[in-house]
């Protein structure tokens, strides 16, 4: 091993990685780091409560690192000026044209001004369209009564609506805000899934294999698992709030990800390998190639990885962000520093399903864990903050 990652610290990261294990946390997990070229996979315990050993490969639920993937898709379509970014997306969204906004976000559901602009893709990018996740909790606005019966209350089971009645059920809401006015998480990319194959002409399914995961190589990532790869792929496990249990949120041969979809979720639809997202990351890494493969030009990894919000537009929503995080294009960007692993210029993001994915341009350094353990809070788990940190400390000279 050269340089550019330790191998004493790499050890020490197995240990902090198999002790979460050991202690029942979760079955099983696979982390990968890589630097320079250099990639260490580590898989520990079991894909299943008693079931086989984690392997390399094995498939795990990515849940909203597929956000990052949805907005590398939407950029390809700009790239190509079938969309624009400051453009209304009406014309491919008539469901959200003529848009009511509420005079107060815990007022009645009719007491409405008119939107002073139309979305754009640029709001859907940056989640400031006006619909998204309220954090108040438990919920007690109109509106967030109203999301919960459209279908798209908070929480770990997303929209299975085909596109065009997901869209139907979003066009029956008013916003929450003014486009542009404020962050609302996850909307947003569930949105940009209809968007981009309504555009594009094919299904977001299609347009994401043949423009980004079969370019790259990323042959185990998908919105389903086939039934040839199903003996790689984990079980995921929620645990039960009255007896501390872990218990099956998602059974391999009878859950969700069993059989393709009704609707293509850009938000959190997908399952991949640490080695199938690696490939993305490092495309991402490298401003927008991987080996003879470009997916995106520089500029627009840039521009995704640019924080792109005010303080104002982040009100409301501050335990996603701390000081020290902004956000792009569908994923998060650090811009201060406040641990040793907070590095300005790092984007990524994770997924509620227990996987996380940050890369850092200055370290030219890449980490990705993935467990099948449901995350309980906004806040990431320990076992998440213990991987960056050991991940950080095996970067070499």
């Amino acid at each position: 091993m050269s340089d550019a990652l330790s191998r004493p610290r790499l050890a020490r990261m197995h240990n902090v990685m198999a002790g979460h294990v050991a202690s029942g946390d979760m079955p099983g997990l696979v982390t990968l780091v890589s630097r320079r070229g250099e990639i260490h996979v580590d898989a520990i315990g079991k894909m299943a409560i008693g079931g086989a050993p984690v392997q390399r490969n094995t498939i795990f639920r990515i849940a909203s690192m597929t956000k990052p993937v949805t907005a590398v898709a939407a950029m390809i379509l700009v790239e190509e000026c079938k969309l624009r970014l400051d453009d209304p997306v009406d014309p491919f969204l008539p469901e959200l044209a003529g848009r009511e906004v509420l005079r107060a976000v815990d007022g009645p559901l009719d007491d409405t001004v008119t939107a002073r602009r139309a979305i754009t893709l640029r709001d859907l990018l940056t989640f400031r369209l006006g619909l998204g996740m309220l954090m108040v909790f438990p919920d007690r606005y109109p509106i967030q009564k109203a999301i919960a019966e459209a279908g798209f209350a908070p929480g770990p089971v997303f929209p299975s609506f085909p596109p065009d009645e997901l869209m139907r059920r979003y066009g029956t809401l008013p916003l929450i805000y003014q486009p542009g006015e404020r962050w609302l998480y996850n909307s947003g990319t569930d949105i940009l899934s209809v968007l981009i194959a309504r555009a594009a002409g094919v299904t977001f399914a299609k347009f994401l294999e043949d423009r980004i995961f079969a370019p790259l190589g990323m042959k185990d990532t998908g919105f389903y698992v086939p039934e040839a790869s199903r003996a790689r792929f984990a079980t995921a496990y929620a645990r039960d709030p009255a007896t501390s249990e872990l218990k099956v949120f998602d059974d391999p041969a009878t859950g969700k990800w069993a059989k393709p979809p009704v609707f293509e979720n850009g938000s959190a639809g997908l399952v991949s390998t640490a080695d199938d997202f690696n490939a993305f990351a490092q495309m991402m890494l490298n401003g927008g190639r991987l080996g003879s493969e470009r997916i995106l030009s520089r500029p627009s990894v840039e521009l995704m990885t640019a924080d792109q919000l005010t303080p104002a537009q982040k009100q409301g929503s501050e335990l996603f962000f701390g000081d020290v995080k902004g956000w792009g294009f569908g994923l998060s960007v650090y811009t201060g520093r406040d641990d040793l692993c907070s590095v300005p210029g790092r984007f990524g993001w994770f997924g509620g399903y227990g996987t996380s994915w940050y890369s850092d341009p200055r370290e030219s350094f890449t980490g990705i864990l993935l467990t099948q353990r449901m995350m309980e809070s906004p806040q990431p788990p320990r076992v998440m903050s213990d991987f960056w940190t050991s991940a950080y400390q095996a970067i070499g000279d």
